[in-house]
């Protein structure tokens, strides 16, 4: 089974929201949102190369797959903006459903992580913009994810 096929099946069979696979090396998270990337990069795990399969991936997830040197992503949910990023940075992708915007979860406007990225390209860029988003939602300054 290919890297991306097992990320997709991890991702439908064991509740999990994010998951990486290269060759026999495997990642997971169950949190939230675009925590488990943001972890991810932070913690210095080498990603270069893995497959992703991630609930829903608009253009801050896009960005952060692109500055981790993923391969290929599949999404359940994936918005327009995030299709510019992934063909610019080589990466391939497939979802069920493209959707305009990813909205915050409490559907009152867009995702406080597409805002802080709306207007950058960078990948690096985007890490630290929204590292600075999630640090001023946790210090309850921020809107609804």
């Amino acid at each position: 089974m290919r890297d991306i096929e097992r990320a997709k099946a991890l991702l439908q069979t064991e509740d999990c929201s994010c998951v990486l696979v290269k060759g026999d090396i495997i990642y997971t998270s169950r949190k939230a949102g675009i925590a488990p990337l943001v972890e991810f990069l932070s913690s210095g795990a080498g990603l270069n190369g893995f497959s992703a399969a991630d609930k829903i991936v608009g253009k801050a997830a896009a960005l952060l797959f692109a500055l981790a040197g993923a391969r290929e992503i599949y999404a359940p949910v994936m918005s327009g903006s995030a299709l510019p990023v992934l063909r610019q940075n080589g990466i391939a992708f497939s979802c069920d459903t493209l959707t305009p915007s990813i909205e915050n979860r409490a559907g009152t406007g867009p995702c406080p992580m597409e805002k802080a990225v709306a207007e950058i390209d960078d990948p690096a860029q985007a890490f630290t913009a929204i590292k600075t988003a999630m640090a001023r939602r946790a210090n309850g300054r921020g809107g609804n994810l």
